[in-house]
């Protein structure tokens, strides 16, 4: 039932509407000028505000105004007995939901405030539903109080403008893809295609067709021609993630094609010309590839032309907080359950702990807690093993499946052993490969392999 503030000077008029009002279950209270409205709304402010238009002192369109201003929760309906169209328009104009020419009869007001109703409630779940989308929608920005980001940002910001090719650096999971998308959407390629490919989780000949594209019969498999990423991005950004992963062979192609912005598909003979800008990212010490022999110096000085470096979250302690109360309300939205706030306890537990993988692993930790939360709060109990271990609290009892540390020893066991009972210790402890991961401190892709490798899959 909806609450009603009726005004009109003349007092019968707003007995006779509260009566009616009152006998369909609304509640419902009167003023007999626009001063004692408002000042009845500043205590408690009504669904629906049922203003009539011409009365002494203050006028029905001047309390309409008001109320938009000071309470634009408030639904305003007018009522007059100059049903005129210019009387209709100036209502509208000045944010009426509608209006009542008097006299009218309890089945029109009672049929009026049932639109209202039903107007505020596909309202309040249009909030809800845009809330939701946003909650789960990936940020459109970067909100940091720490210096070293600040200054990453802003140095992004600037280069943003240009043409020139990025190389960004930084731990897995510190929002190198973010901070990519964000120079693209400040580029004035913004409104071309923004295009992702990581170079680690495909294999050389599907990583050459995945950027360059093939024609029919090219290879294996290729029963149809295929454009590349670097096509499909004409005239956008191409962003290569864990450029670090490619291969000799592949670099050598990728460098001609940053100097002279052509290639050609694998299998074909004739040169495509695209205009993109190229945007890479690794986690790798790409200096000390180049001084082992795995990364070719020119290609490193071609994609190095302006570096930014992604500071971990243990050099951001200052956003540690911020960032949780982001991902929580996201992890709780996508699971279609009520946003629940951390715990006084959750928060140290969380500030405290080293996140070795990032915001990665911050956003795994807390869907986990989401999923897992019973309580009106976030707790101790909802987060992961490690992150309690780590700030000083003893895992709670069957509370993460905590595996005991490993038993290997002896001169007969070998480091490929070790390295093996580890990684399926670590999985066994883990809730998710990307946390897992996280802990082992490398990245998805190469703990593919050994899972491969060591028959885990």
């Amino acid at each position: 039932m909806a609450r009603l503030l009726v005004v009109d000077d003349e007092k019968s008029i707003c007995s006779t509407i509260e009566a009616a009002l009152k006998s369909v279950g609304h509640q419902v209270e009167v003023a007999d000028s626009g001063e004692l409205a408002l000042a009845m709304m500043r205590k408690t402010v009504p669904d629906i505000l049922l203003t009539d238009l011409r009365m002494d002192g203050m006028s029905g369109l001047d309390l309409l105004g008001k109320a938009r201003e000071y309470f634009p929760s408030v639904t305003p309906v007018i009522m007059t007995a100059y049903g005129t169209i210019d009387t209709a328009v100036a209502a509208m104009k000045t944010g009426a939901y509608d209006y009542l020419v008097k006299p009218f009869t309890p089945e029109q007001l009672e049929h009026l405030v049932e639109r209202i109703e039903e107007f505020r409630r596909l309202r309040e779940e249009n909030t809800k539903l845009r809330d939701q989308v946003d909650a789960l929608s990936e940020p459109s920005s970067i909100v940091t109080k720490n210096p070293r980001m600040q200054k990453v940002l802003d140095t992004a910001k600037k280069v943003a403008v240009t043409d020139s090719t990025i190389l960004i650096t930084g731990e897995s999971g510190t929002g190198k893809t973010l901070l990519a998308k964000l120079m693209h959407d400040g580029s004035v390629r913004s409104k071309g295609p923004f295009a992702v490919v990581n170079c680690a989780t495909l294999s050389e000949n599907l990583l050459e067709s995945e950027l360059f594209g093939h024609v029919r019969g090219a290879f294996t498999g290729a029963v149809k021609d295929k454009i590349g990423r670097l096509q499909v991005a004409d005239s956008g950004t191409v962003f290569l993630d864990e450029i670090g992963e490619i291969s000799p062979s592949l670099q050598t192609k990728l460098l001609r094609f940053l100097q002279e912005r052509e290639f050609e598909r694998v299998g074909d003979t004739k040169t495509i010309r695209v205009d993109v800008r190229i945007i890479a990212a690794t986690n790798k010490d790409l200096e000390r590839e180049v001084r082992e022999g795995r990364f070719r110096e020119d290609l490193y000085f071609r994609l190095n032309v302006i570096e930014l470096h992604m500071p971990s979250l243990r050099q951001r302690p200052e956003d540690i907080l911020t960032l949780a109360d982001q991902l929580l309300m996201r992890s709780f939205v996508a699971t279609g359950r009520k946003p629940r706030p951390l715990n006084e306890a959750a928060r140290k537990a969380i500030q405290s702990y080293g996140w070795p993988g990032n915001i990665r692993e911050l956003k795994n930790a807390l869907e986990r807690a989401a999923i897992l939360c019973a309580a009106d709060q976030v707790t101790l109990e909802d987060l992961p093993d490690r992150v309690l271990e780590h700030s000083g609290h003893a895992p709670l009892p069957g509370g993460g499946g905590t595996v005991a540390p490993l038993a290997l020893t002896g001169s007969d066991v070998s480091l490929e052993d070790l390295e093996k009972k580890h990684i399926q210790h670590v999985l066994a402890t883990a809730t998710t490969l990307e946390e897992a991961a996280s802990i082992l401190g490398i990245n998805l892709s190469t703990l593919w392999r050994k899972r491969r490798r060591y028959g885990l899959e």
